[in-house]
């Protein structure tokens, strides 16, 4: 029975009962360079933002906990855009706190091995600000907040909204904007 009081305490903690506010890193500013464990295609692998940044720009979208209803969806839609973004020069990462086994079994069946999910762990959402908080107190979750990072490493975009469904097309236009700065 605990199990079951566990899990509908964490999805009520997803509910949208007024938001919570939501801080993170401003356009312009340097982005917090890490490395840490990840997933792609249900295999894990160490991601590091400064060798993904030499490749291109980096879409970071942080999610509250991996098979919620909106953040299966939100993992669906970067799934189905994941072309636009190549073709863009983009790399996406998923960022979470869940542990390593959740995000290879999340990258198999909500990104649909399309792009990779990593783990967000205390110093990560720490440093880019992403702390979902009730109450003034940490729910050990991420608000769902995307940044667009420029492969100078900056912060070129962020939308912090818990609501998952304009991140897609709001990240894609910022990276497609990139690419004709160049």
């Amino acid at each position: 029975m605990r199990p079951i009081i566990r899990r509908l305490a964490a999805l009520a903690l997803l509910l949208p009962l007024g938001q919570p506010a939501l801080a993170n890193l401003p356009e312009g500013a340097k982005a917090p360079t890490f490395a840490t464990k990840g997933a792609k295609a249900g295999k894990p692998f160490g991601f590091n933002l400064a060798t993904a940044l030499r490749k291109g720009p980096v879409v970071l979208y942080f999610y509250p906990k991996a098979f919620t209803q909106g953040c299966t969806l939100e993992a669906n839609a970067f799934a189905e855009a994941t072309p636009q973004f190549a073709a863009a020069g983009a790399t996406v990462i998923g960022m979470s706190a869940d542990d390593l086994l959740t995000l290879q079994k999340f990258s198999t069946e909500a990104c649909r091995d399309k792009f990779a999910v990593a783990m967000a762990t205390p110093a990560i959402i720490k440093a880019y600000d992403v702390d979902l908080k009730r109450e003034g107190v940490s729910t050990g979750l991420t608000t769902r907040t995307s940044y667009v990072i420029g492969q100078d490493g900056r912060v070129r975009f962020v939308h912090s909204n818990m609501d998952y469904r304009d991140h897609v097309r709001l990240t894609l236009a910022a990276v497609q904007g990139l690419r004709k700065k160049r």
